[in-house]
């Protein structure tokens, strides 16, 4: 059965977020975290794949991106903030629990979830980013890593970024897609439904907040996480080093890497249908809580 796209906007955790929904109502809820410069449609090639095996999926616009809720001050923009987000939506599906998958940001969001709220999730499958406790630590351990992290270093710079990137027509924005990606993954369609969503008033500045908020406390210590996790991992990763990846197994009691030697940064774009088949076969084995209806 094919299932049509759903736009919905969403309260949760004090604002509004727009979330894109997919599959039969009743089915269980896979929920997908989209990361840096992208948002909802990051997932175009997973949304029905999900759908048609029966998942109800939501893919919300992260806050700061596209059409959602933009707060101003770069403390919205921290992690436990992003998190309760996305507890904020469970909640709003009437969901004690769902399957997380995130890519880029989208899986460090993921990542604190598994940790700081592993009563809420049911798995959680992770693409090319690390755990964010082997990531600062490695910056200069793991070869080249601290090089590839330049622009996180740019992106803590106030306003000349925004500047910068509106200045050379989103230059920045699309480089970061087509030039770290196979050929042909991203069309120029693609390409201009994004820049769609970087001039979003207010969205530009936003979504440099989240890297802006990195030098915010780290909050509570990073317990180990139990519940199952999948790393899937494109080698040809230009920002985040592969090696990353298996490190961030010493975090987790039960987890596992699945790597794709010729895929890039965006592994759900260029190897859809094998991260499908990973996906779904991993959501399969990791049922949800029997009880799945939050309490009046």
């Amino acid at each position: 059965m094919d299932y049509a796209l759903e736009h919905h906007d969403v309260p949760t955790n004090g604002l509004r977020l727009h979330v894109v929904q997919c599959g039969p109502p009743a089915g269980p809820l896979v929920v997908l975290l989209h990361g840096f410069p992208e948002c909802w449609f990051s997932w175009r090639a997973q949304l029905t794949a999900l759908a048609a095996a029966g998942y109800r999926v939501w893919a919300p616009d992260q806050r700061g991106y596209n059409l959602s809720d933009k707060p101003l001050e770069i403390s919205a923009y921290a992690l436990p903030v992003l998190a309760a987000d996305i507890v904020g939506l469970l909640d709003a599906a009437g969901q004690r629990q769902a399957h997380i998958v995130g890519h880029d940001w989208g899986g460090i969001v993921a990542w604190y979830l598994a940790a700081h709220h592993a009563q809420r999730v049911a798995s959680t499958s992770i693409l090319n980013v690390p755990h964010p406790a082997v990531l600062v630590p490695n910056l200069w351990r793991v070869p080249d890593q601290l090089a590839r992290s330049w622009y996180m270093l740019f992106f803590q710079l106030p306003g000349l970024p925004e500047r910068l990137i509106r200045r050379r027509n989103w230059h920045l924005g699309a480089q970061s897609l087509l030039g770290s990606s196979r050929p042909g993954t991203f069309s120029a369609a693609e390409l201009a439904r994004y820049k769609v969503s970087w001039a979003q008033p207010g969205a530009l500045t936003a979504m440099l907040n989240w890297y802006r908020a990195l030098r915010l406390p780290a909050g509570p210590a990073w317990p180990r996480i139990e519940q199952p996790v999948q790393v899937i991992w494109g080698q040809q990763d230009a920002f985040l080093n592969a090696k990353l990846a298996e490190l961030s197994l010493a975090q987790c009691a039960q987890g596992a890497v699945h790597y794709f030697p010729q895929a890039s940064h965006w592994v759900q774009l260029e190897e859809a249908e094998a991260v499908n088949t990973l996906l779904l076969k991993f959501i399969a084995t990791n049922s949800l809580s029997p009880d799945l209806t939050l309490p009046a």
